[in-house]
């Protein structure tokens, strides 16, 4: 019976008591703040992308018309011949950005760079 009785006063205690987590925002206090180079940022806001802190809804260009996050996602010219295209490929967290082995999101842009002036009557 005692020990029913304890048990009962540790749940009781264990339900009144806060342990909620990180959710509350005093508790940001004792967690190690993420860095940026020597700069603190709040992760539900910001990301680091090469050491510069940034909004996470922030887009750049990639090419000349294809947007992109930069929190989510980078940037790369490929060349296949005398093609270069630029591509978005997500980022992988934890790891660093590579052009090579990340997922692409999507294709933006060809550029066709042809070793002679290329004619009207080339294209047609």
């Amino acid at each position: 019976m005692v020990p029913r009785i304890f048990a009962a006063i540790f749940i009781f205690e264990l339900l009144g008591s806060n342990s909620e987590g990180v959710t509350d925002p005093r508790l940001w206090l004792c967690q190690p703040a993420p860095r940026c180079g020597e700069w603190t940022y709040n992760p539900l806001e910001q990301c680091c992308d090469d050491s510069v802190i940034l909004d996470l809804n922030q887009t750049r260009l990639c090419g000349s018309s294809c947007t992109f996050w930069p929190c989510f996602q980078h940037c790369c010219l490929e060349s296949l011949g005398s093609q270069n295209q630029t591509v978005v490929r997500f980022k992988i967290p934890g790891m660093k950005p590579d052009c090579k082995s990340s997922p692409i999101t999507r294709i933006c842009a060809q550029e066709y760079h042809a070793k002679s002036p290329v004619s009207r009557s080339d294209l047609i």
